[in-house]
């Protein structure tokens, strides 16, 4: 029993700080993420802003995520990460004013919008290169795992709390309630003692990025998940955005069957990273990384074509787990295969591909969907990931 608690990353204080008080602040982010998106119906009842939100959260992550592999390389990541929760306060402090008050406008939506994407854009590498040093590259896998759980846990919490507020409390309670779940966070990291390493550097950023860039594509493995990674991204990952057509067209299931169905997706990913979090590791993280890939792609091609609402439930169910597998195990793979002084920048890539693309996929999916249809369009583009998983495990099995 003892070997198996030390085989945790619960195991370590610095991450058993690190992650409870995560496991709040990401509640509160999924509490805002559906206040938000009533906020702007309430106000607009138009999906042009919806998407406009949505573009304005995710285009710092193509514009400041390299930048911020750089800083994260060049100061203390902790201190960078108390940063980074200090000012994500701002939004959310802002928007529940400005709605408290009624003079919220959709623009001020979008502004602030914009300004916590560009915050996520130095957080996300600060915090994805900060684990191995709180863990060790031995128990890497499973706080990874654990980070996905807690995320993938409070995206079933988070929207029912939300539901609660909004009946309850009022819209604005959202945004207060996310604002002070920030403070956990930034009073564990003060108490944390590993601060994060820091490299001395004369070189111009330009040069540390393009450092990062050239170990990337020295390292075959790291380079072909990176490829994958973009694919999943691009023509993968953006199904989630069709499941409203989906449940309205296909099933006749309205909005109760539109929660089943985006559930049922994060029911696979949960249930993918609480297998991998009693992994201690993996040996052979390649050959999961094909299985799941793999795994992900076809289930998601089936569901296109599936006319049984029980069936697609089920198939979300097995896409969720494919690709959280497949992420995570990727993931701990490169972080493990990347010295200390590129790790920043090594994962601001992974953050930049996986992040990044996502909303042009949506966008290139949803021009196909007005020209093709949607159930076209999802098939054709899983049929794109299952090639890149294919190829991905062909060159697998070829190097072994």
């Amino acid at each position: 029993m003892e070997n198996q608690e030390k085989s945790s990353a619960l195991y370590f204080r610095d991450f058993r700080l690190f992650w409870f008080s995560q496991l709040v602040s990401l509640s509160g982010t999924w509490m805002q993420s559906v206040a938000q998106g009533w906020l702007v119906y309430s106000l607009t009842k138009s999906p042009f802003y919806l998407g406009m939100v949505a573009a304005a959260s995710t285009l710092p992550i193509l514009l400041f995520t390299l930048i911020g592999g750089i800083a994260a390389d060049r100061f203390r990541k902790r201190n960078l990460l108390i940063a980074t929760q200090a000012l994500s306060i701002i939004p959310a402090l802002m928007l529940g004013i400005l709605t408290d008050t009624g003079v919220i406008t959709v623009y001020q939506v979008i502004f602030f919008a914009f300004f916590l994407g560009t915050v996520n854009a130095f957080d996300m590498p600060a915090r994805q290169s900060f684990l191995v040093e709180m863990v060790g590259k031995g128990h890497l896998l499973n706080a990874i795992a654990l980070n996905s759980a807690a995320f993938n846990g409070a995206r079933l919490i988070g929207p029912v709390f939300a539901g609660l507020a909004i009946a309850y409390m009022g819209l604005p309670s959202c945004f207060y309630l996310n604002a002070a779940s920030f403070i956990p966070v930034i009073i564990a990291l003060s108490m944390i003692n590993a601060k994060g390493e820091i490299r001395s550097s004369q070189e111009s950023f330009l040069k540390d990025l393009a450092e990062g860039f050239y170990f990337i594509k020295s390292q075959k493995d790291i380079f072909y998940m990176i490829i994958l990674i973009a694919v999943f991204s691009l023509f993968g990952i953006p199904f989630i955005s069709f499941l409203p057509v989906f449940a309205e067209e296909i099933f006749n299931a309205g909005p109760t069957g539109l929660g089943l169905l985006v559930s049922a997706t994060g029911l696979g990913a949960l249930s993918a990273a609480l297998m991998l979090t009693f992994k201690s590791d993996i040996k052979n993280k390649l050959r999961l990384m094909s299985v799941s890939g793999l795994f992900f792609s076809l289930a998601l091609l089936l569901a296109s074509f599936s006319k049984l609402f029980a069936l697609s439930l089920l198939l979300l169910i097995m896409a969720g787990w494919g690709i959280v597998s497949f992420l995570a195990t990727a993931n701990s793979f490169i972080q493990l295969s990347t010295t200390d002084s590129l790790r920043g920048r090594v994962m601001s890539v992974y953050s930049f591909v996986f992040l990044g693309f996502t909303p042009i996929g949506n966008f290139l999916m949803g021009i196909m969907s007005e020209r093709i249809g949607t159930t076209n369009t999802v098939a054709a583009a899983s049929l794109a990931c299952l090639a890149g998983a294919a190829i991905f495990a062909i060159k697998h099995m070829n190097d072994n």
